[in-house]
């Protein structure tokens, strides 16, 4: 029987380079994760729905402080900003540090037939959720058909 050849193994079966390529494997991945939660930007989960009425973002933001919430509209795109800073107590005795943390941006192209002007926000239980109003004069209208006899 023909067994493939591993550079990192010896002839009993017993995989030298095994608990080294995992640690780097490891390394790599914690340095990956700091980058994400130091110095690039996060975009929040969104769910988007639309109604006859208008327009509504649903936006997970667990852990921010909404007063720290930058909700802005210009030229017709809503642009979301908000930084969910580390815990520096829980850093020090943490073992393992999942969630990120950073600066967190999503923007959105509006459609025409939103109504800037009436954009509202709402910060409960971590989500915020925006609500968008559609212009009045975009709204469907229903037409009544006259039938003549």
């Amino acid at each position: 029987m023909l067994n493939r050849w591993n550079p990192f193994e010896f002839g009993n079966g017993a995989v030298v380079a095994g608990p080294l390529m995992r640690d780097f494997d490891q390394l790599f991945q914690e340095l990956a994760g700091q980058a994400t939660r130091q110095g690039r930007e996060l975009a929040p989960a969104t769910d988007i729905y639309e109604t006859e009425s208008g327009v509504t973002l649903q936006v997970d933001m667990p852990g921010h402080d909404p007063k720290a919430i930058e909700v802005k509209v210009e030229k017709g795109v809503l642009t979301l900003r908000s930084e969910r800073k580390a815990d520096a107590t829980a850093k020090e005795s943490a073992r393992r540090l999942e969630r990120g943390f950073g600066v967190y941006t999503r923007s959105f192209k509006l459609p025409d037939t939103v109504d800037t002007s009436k954009v509202e926000a709402r910060y409960e239980n971590g989500v915020l959720t925006l609500a968008m109003p559609r212009k009045e004069e975009s709204k469907p209208r229903v037409i009544e058909v006259k039938v003549q006899s």
